[in-house]
């Protein structure tokens, strides 16, 4: 068995809901951010009973846009950001398990309907994240892509990640959540269909994936949220040894960056101006931009501010005129472990 046909198995049919988990589920409504808890009450409950994610990659300013979730599954994150889009937006998911698209298309009616639109926004279309091509996703397309526990899953992330940075605008967000590993695992543990059906098998090793999107010109990318996992089932964590699992929400932008973080002497401000964001706006786990205060920025940090949706939220000052050297980013430290690898 393929490890397409694998994860098609096992997300169609061993999986008939969240219970069915192999390791303990993480509460989702408490990782998600507050102000989008609230929506979770108009969301269907057998779509939100089939969802199977690790994070809450759902993110501001997106009133209007296009927006693209990879392996969509039963369609709670497309019917979240349907509401977010609004209905001159768009929603396009993309799943290779037709038993979890089954599900998110019979629901489209009634999230249109919950949402008093006039037209559906949602756009749910077989195929694999790998060839997005083939599922009619043009290049330069796209505003946003998401994606909640899925890339772990593919065989060829590599593809993957090609294949986002075809589609998505210049300028355009990656935001993803899913599952990374301290290590590479092996090769027995990755093709295990239960370790591979619940995230793990899969899991990105955190060096691989800096190596991907480096050689995909992607030079820059900031972990949003970063998480260490305590699976809960014993025979799974003997079988996965010492390695270390965390559940991670990684940004990354289509710009041209550099490699390290460069100071030019930039300062960033935040103007407040986000629906949700009044009082500050976290772009990834060290940069919290609090309304009205400077904010000393590295080059990259100014380009993902002022090249971006996010522009005429802030005002940047500075250029990159004169170089100052390497500028000092640090992350902050890590949470304890949750419970946990898709839910």
């Amino acid at each position: 068995m393929s490890t397409f046909e694998s994860v098609q198995h096992y997300y169609g049919k061993v999986l008939a809901s969240t219970k069915d988990l192999q390791t303990s589920a993480c509460c989702t409504a408490q990782a998600m951010p507050a102000h989008l808890r609230p929506l979770l009450a108009d969301i269907h409950p057998e779509v939100q009973d089939r969802f199977y994610g690790c994070g809450s990659p759902i993110p501001s300013e997106l009133e209007g846009r296009t927006v693209l979730d990879l392996g969509c599954g039963s369609g709670r994150d497309c019917f979240l950001l349907s509401r977010l889009v609004g209905e001159r937006g768009r929603v396009i998911g993309v799943d290779m398990t037709a038993e979890q698209l089954a599900v998110a298309r019979r629901h489209v009616p009634w999230h249109t309907a919950r949402y008093g639109y006039a037209l559906p926004n949602v756009d749910l279309r077989d195929g694999y994240i790998e060839d997005l091509e083939s599922a009619g996703i043009a290049s330069n397309s796209i505003d946003v892509v998401v994606s909640n526990c899925v890339i772990n899953l593919s065989p060829d992330k590599g593809r993957v990640f090609s294949e986002i940075l075809r589609v998505l605008k210049p300028g355009g967000e990656l935001l993803f959540s899913d599952v990374f590993a301290d290590r590479r695992l092996p090769i027995a543990l990755q093709q295990d269909p239960v370790l591979l059906g619940e995230c793990l098998g899969g899991a990105l090793y955190d060096e691989d994936f800096r190596r991907l999107l480096l050689d995909r010109g992607c030079r820059d990318y900031r972990i949003v949220e970063s998480t260490p996992l305590a699976l809960g089932n014993a025979e799974i964590e003997r079988a996965v040894g010492m390695v270390a699992f965390t559940s991670r929400t990684v940004r990354a932008f289509k710009l041209d960056l550099e490699d390290r973080c460069e100071d030019y002497g930039q300062v960033a401000y935040y103007r407040g101006t986000i629906p949700d964001a009044p009082h500050g706006f976290a772009l990834d786990d060290h940069h919290d931009f609090r309304t009205g205060r400077p904010h000393l920025v590295c080059g990259n940090t100014a380009a993902m501010l002022a090249r971006t949706r996010y522009a005429k939220h802030f005002e940047i000052v500075g250029d990159t005129s004169t170089h100052h050297g390497l500028f000092s980013c640090a992350p902050t430290t890590p949470k304890p472990p949750v419970s946990g690898a898709c839910c």
